[in-house]
């Protein structure tokens, strides 16, 4: 299935962190947090402004982004678990 967001929505893939620490110790399943970045998958056309014209998003495929804790909509498309979130969820690109 393809999956096209709308406005100024963002489609995200969390990128998995490490189960070790830097020492060594893994972590249990249940004691991880949720990652806090993750890879762009899709990107919608943009906002629009009070005159209408419309806003380009800043973030395009294939960034890896950081966002915040609590951000987007939890969605699972084709068996894989995505977030779903505005724009302005988005804190910055991560630049490698």
């Amino acid at each position: 299935m393809k999956f096209r967001p709308l406005h100024d929505r963002v489609v995200v893939k969390r990128v998995e962190e490490d189960t070790k620490t830097k020492g060594g110790i893994i972590i249990p399943e249940t004691a991880q947090e949720k990652p806090m970045q993750g890879k762009v998958i899709a990107v919608g056309p943009g906002g629009r402004d009070e005159a209408g014209k419309l806003t380009p998003i800043d973030v395009k495929k294939g960034d890896v982004v950081l966002f915040g804790k609590w951000s987007g909509t939890e969605v699972k498309i084709d068996g894989e678990d995505l977030l779903i979130m505005k724009e302005s969820d988005i804190m910055g690109v991560l630049d490698k």
